[in-house]
């Protein structure tokens, strides 16, 4: 059962009195209790997709058309009111960068008590009892002294761990986490995915989880959107996209991962449009090794292949 579904999304950027559109026609569905990665090179789309679904966007930006479904409600018929309801207390968010999310001035606690206070309606010691659950639960040692922290007092995996307590205090039924483990080690990297995936098992929250790596999305989600240039080119179960790519696209991204046997990586030819680029078919052409004729004229319709929905050419009848 779904839990979240963007139907049809298109969205556009205006820039120097001109509209560029970034998103066309994006569909996915993000189950109950399960991860959905949204992967691709940068620029693709990804964020701009899950703002949208939290109704964050910049000021030059505009959903054209489409549908986001939450729990029976299109969140693109509320108003600002009720999104504020929406955001934070139902879909949470787990930004890229935790630094630039926290606020120096204040200590880890009273950032964290301001939202409990926001959507929970509680105050004082059982506030703070609440804060002190939540920091226990993503694994800071010490939970009741380091609300009196600042953010420049907690390491950069300490403050990534910081914003998903304030993710999970409000018990938020969708997280959307934004590149989580950008600039972390690779070991701080893994006890995040850990620390996600053991939320997920044990309050069933659905995460919508931005990535360009693949083999945290290998590790982590239960089903995988690929885009490129604003639209979705692959659409499966995670382990399905690894073992058996279909779009041209996706077996490329995959074929850029190390190759530990031989050492060698295999660049994609080419780089990535840009949305002011016009495309009258595919836009991943130009840089495909297994370009027909049509790709070049028609964009190509979504075709169901062996239970991937696949937007290419190469699987027409």
């Amino acid at each position: 059962m779904s839990i979240l579904e963007i139907k049809n999304l298109n969205l556009s950027f205006l820039s120097g009195g001109k509209e560029y559109q970034a998103l066309h026609n994006v569909s996915l569905k993000l189950e109950e209790g399960k991860i959905l990665a949204l992967v691709g090179e940068s620029g693709c789309g990804k964020t701009i997709t899950a703002m949208s679904v939290l109704r964050l966007l910049p000021p030059n930006a505009k959903i054209t058309s489409g549908e986001i479904w939450y729990k029976g409600i299109n969140l693109l018929e509320l108003n600002d009111k009720q999104m504020q309801k929406i955001r934070g207390k139902e879909i949470a968010l787990v930004p890229q960068d935790p630094m630039t999310s926290l606020n120096p001035l204040y200590t880890i606690g009273s950032q964290i008590l301001e939202i409990i206070e926001t959507h929970q309606n509680l105050k004082g010691t059982e506030a703070e009892k609440k804060a002190i659950e939540a920091l226990e639960q993503v694994k800071i040692p010490n939970a009741k002294e380091r609300l009196k922290a600042y953010p420049h007092e907690f390491s950069g995996g300490m403050r990534q761990r910081v914003i998903i307590a304030m993710a999970i205090t409000c018990k938020s039924s969708v997280i959307i986490a934004d590149e989580p483990t950008t600039a972390l080690d690779v070991t701080v990297q893994a006890q995040i995915m850990d620390l996600i995936k053991d939320i997920q098992k044990d309050s069933n929250t659905s995460f919508i989880f931005i990535s360009h790596d693949f083999g945290l999305v290998y590790e982590t989600a239960d089903s995988a959107v690929v885009m490129y240039n604003g639209h979705v080119v692959e659409n499966s179960e995670a382990k399905e996209l690894f073992t058996n790519p279909k779009h041209p696209y996706t077996q490329a991204l995959i074929k850029t991962l190390p190759d530990f046997n031989t050492q060698k990586l295999t660049p994609i030819e080419g780089q990535p449009p840009s949305i002011k680029d016009c495309f009258k078919g595919c836009p991943f052409e130009p840089r495909c090794d297994k370009r027909i004729d049509i790709c070049k004229k028609e964009f190509p319709p979504v075709y169901n292949v062996n239970n991937a929905c696949v937007s290419c050419w190469l699987y027409k009848n």
